[in-house]
């Protein structure tokens, strides 16, 4: 972790079944997206939202607040959805995607991400320009490595791990 991480502004914890994640977050790279990703985990508005897209020794999908809650989970329209908030202006940067780097998921309009994002579970560079990075977690990736994996292919799981709770800075 950075010395700027370590007053906890610029960290944000996930609670997972199996333990904690925390993530470092670039808000000097990506102003707009790590203040849309805290201001969602401040409303609660991750909180039960599945991992609906896992894709083995690639990355995890998460973030559907629309269609993704574990109370009212929508199998057929999760991964369609966002937030109530309006897309974000694509903000590529140098980061790279590589293991633990969180991104946001879009589709293929370069300002059309929301609330999703991802998690690499190993290098995926051929992303890198393409996705806005956004963070990377510092703290608990054996626990991300743990989340049920999605069908071969399409990565859809079913009865997905959801993310128990998430709040800016950093757990106990």
């Amino acid at each position: 972790m950075t010395e700027e991480s370590e007053d906890h502004e610029n960290l944000l914890t996930i609670e997972l079944k199996d333990g904690q994640v925390v993530i470092e977050l670039f808000p000097e790279d990506a102003p707009g997206h790590v203040e849309r990703i805290k201001e969602l985990a401040e409303e609660g508005k991750y909180d039960g939202v599945a991992f609906h897209r896992v894709i083995d020794g690639f990355m995890a999908q998460t973030g559907d607040v629309k269609f993704g809650n574990s109370e009212d989970y929508d199998e057929v329209a999760v991964g369609t959805g966002g937030s109530d908030k309006p897309n974000l202006k694509a903000e590529f940067n140098d980061r790279s995607h590589v293991r633990g780097t969180c991104s946001m998921a879009r589709s293929n309009l370069p300002d059309s991400a929301n609330s999703q994002f991802f998690i690499c579970f190993a290098s995926a560079t051929f992303l890198d320009g393409e996705y806005t990075v956004w963070g990377k977690v510092v703290e608990g990736m054996k626990y991300v490595d743990k989340l049920k994996k999605g069908a071969e292919g399409s990565g859809s799981v079913n009865d997905p791990d959801v993310m128990v709770k998430v709040y800016p800075g950093k757990g106990e």
